[in-house]
């Protein structure tokens, strides 16, 4: 379950996230967050704990070559990377030759990045994006603000509005930036 959400503004990424836990019908306000960073790199993570917990402890981001193009690294370097820790870990599967493990979002060098299942890296061509089960409140709330709200206030009413139709999202919220 949770919501996730990333807005980019002035070349920073903002990411915030709630806190609940959830298995089945049941809920819990965890302690350990789902957002965190890590170098020059913030996260916000859906899909298990035990996925955080690999790539909050166990990921180092591979450098980029200077001048190497941003996409291109996040699609390559830094998702071969991941996929590494994520299998040394236990947490990916593969089933019919697919390899799969979780979603979230990454914000790096003021782009905003979302990382799907299957490892796919897609940029919005919006100034935000989300994922998790409240990701279509939150998507909805963000296209409806105003813009001269402060960022941290957007991803607070953005986070506000999916805990409102959503069951599986919860306060408190985290915000994290770089």
């Amino acid at each position: 379950m949770t919501c996730i959400v990333g807005i980019i503004e002035k070349n920073k990424v903002y990411i915030g996230g709630d806190s609940a836990g959830v298995s089945g019908y049941d809920i819990t306000v965890r302690k350990d967050t789902k957002v965190f960073k890590i170098d020059n790199f913030v996260f916000g993570c859906t899909s298990s704990f035990r996925m955080i917990q690999l790539i909050m402890f166990s990921f180092k981001p591979p450098k980029r070559l200077g001048d190497e193009d941003i996409f291109k690294y996040i699609c390559t370097s830094f998702i071969n990377e991941l996929r590494l820790v994520l299998s040394k870990g236990g947490y990916t599967k593969i089933n019919n030759n697919e390899e799969t493990g979780g979603i979230f979002l990454v914000g790096y060098c003021g782009r905003l990045f979302k990382i799907e299942e299957d490892f796919q890296v897609s940029e919005s061509v919006d100034y935000y994006n989300a994922c998790g089960c409240g990701e279509s409140y939150a998507k909805g709330a963000l296209f409806m603000m105003d813009s001269k709200m402060k960022v941290k206030d957007k991803i607070i009413k953005a986070l506000e509005t999916a805990t409102y139709f959503s069951v599986g999202v919860r306060p408190p919220f985290i915000i994290e930036s770089v």
